[in-house]
């Protein structure tokens, strides 16, 4: 069996499991919950950057970060199959998915910038830079809706996961009034695709 090492809450770590049911992969892995802030946690040793998710595979070497994991499992299972063979779908995709990491990476950051900074220390010129990244990433992310053909790929299921992490982490700030075209489309590919219903959040 391949583990991987997980948090419930981790948009990363979804991303890898829905690819993983979707690949037929998932049977193969067993979830091992990780304490990021414990220097005891193994993860330190499997992951030097202490981040998650990391998948140890059967010979014990770990594979990280959420974007080269996907790679190796749709590899593993043949190829072509979340990821394009085709050189410019192939292209499209990743850029996709490196567009909802990004905008996941900021919206990540405003979380901590809330959890570990006491207000006094809180940088007003650092939020700014954050949340501007994100708004620019969600007018880019609605503008490129009706391009969403055919899939489900990894830049669709990034999409869904980054869209879904924004209503756990910031329930108040109502993107779908924004930005309806993408309201629309995670309605449909999570009817579209079970394993996204199966893996939601738990707080």
């Amino acid at each position: 069996m391949m583990i991987l090492r997980s948090s419930s809450t981790s948009p990363f770590v979804r991303k890898v499991i829905i690819a993983a049911k979707l690949l037929g992969l998932f049977d193969q892995i067993t979830l091992q919950e990780a304490k990021l802030i414990d220097p005891t946690d193994s993860l330190s040793q499997q992951n030097p950057l202490g981040k998650i998710p990391a998948l140890i595979l059967e010979g014990g070497e770990a594979v990280f970060d959420s974007s080269v994991i996907v790679d190796t499992l749709d590899l593993m299972a043949g190829g072509g199959k979340l990821i394009p063979a085709d050189p410019v779908r192939r292209r499209q995709v990743l850029t996709l998915q490196a567009l909802c990491d990004g905008l996941l990476d900021a919206s990540v950051l405003l979380v901590a910038e809330q959890r570990f900074r006491l207000e006094a220390q809180r940088s007003a010129k650092w939020v700014t830079h954050q949340t501007a990244k994100v708004d620019r990433a969600f007018g880019a992310l609605e503008a490129m809706v009706p391009q969403l053909q055919g899939g489900p790929d990894v830049g669709q299921i990034a999409l869904a996961c980054a869209l879904s992490y924004r209503d756990l982490r910031f329930p108040d700030q109502d993107w779908r009034a924004i930005y309806p075209q993408l309201a629309l489309w995670l309605a449909a590919f999570e009817k579209a695709v079970p394993a996204f219903a199966e893996t939601a959040f738990k707080q």
